[in-house]
């Protein structure tokens, strides 16, 4: 059986591997959302980024992009991903059933926020768009990490209203 991972933020534009396929994939029942602080990658303990996560919603949906892996990688690739992505227990792995374009189902593994995790947070569009402005982490600023998100999602065809009210918002408060 084919081994499949969910990208829907920097997995996108950074997924870490080199996929033998990719496939534009929706989710249902979650939304791509800023609600988790970023202590490590885009922020820090003292001043947190946030990063996106899927975050359970009733009736949402999610598009991104599954990523077929190599046979002959599975293990270097799950490896990776898990020191990247479970680098806090913020997220938790799970398989999830993401439906192709073509209507086709593909099993894939996702990392999905776990609620009742400290680093999870609910906060509006502004106050997104004022930790993303400035926060600074071990893997760079964290409007690069928008941007990039950003520009991969209109890349693929994928409108999210949020993302692009947060693009503006933070470009105007970066502006110098």
């Amino acid at each position: 059986m084919a081994f499949w991972v969910f990208g829907y933020g920097s997995l996108l534009w950074n997924p870490g591997f080199t996929p033998k396929q990719t496939v534009r994939a929706r989710l249902h029942d979650y939304h791509r959302s800023f609600c988790m602080l970023s202590i490590h990658h885009r922020g820090s303990e003292e001043d947190p980024g946030l990063v996106l996560a899927l975050d359970a919603q009733k009736g949402g949906q999610c598009t991104g992009v599954a990523f077929e892996v190599a046979e002959d990688e599975e293990d270097a690739v799950l490896t990776m991903l898990r020191e990247r992505e479970l680098i806090s227990s913020a997220y938790y792995e799970d398989t999830v059933n993401l439906i192709s374009d073509e209507g086709e189902t593909i099993p894939a593994l996702a990392y999905i926020i776990n609620r009742d995790h400290v680093q999870y947070c609910q906060f509006d569009l502004e106050k997104q768009a004022q930790i993303i402005a400035f926060a600074v982490g071990g893997r760079g600023p964290n409007t690069e990490y928008l941007f990039n998100t950003a520009d991969h999602l209109t890349q693929l065809g994928i409108h999210d209203a949020d993302m692009d009210w947060l693009v503006q918002r933070v470009r105007a408060l970066t502006a110098t």
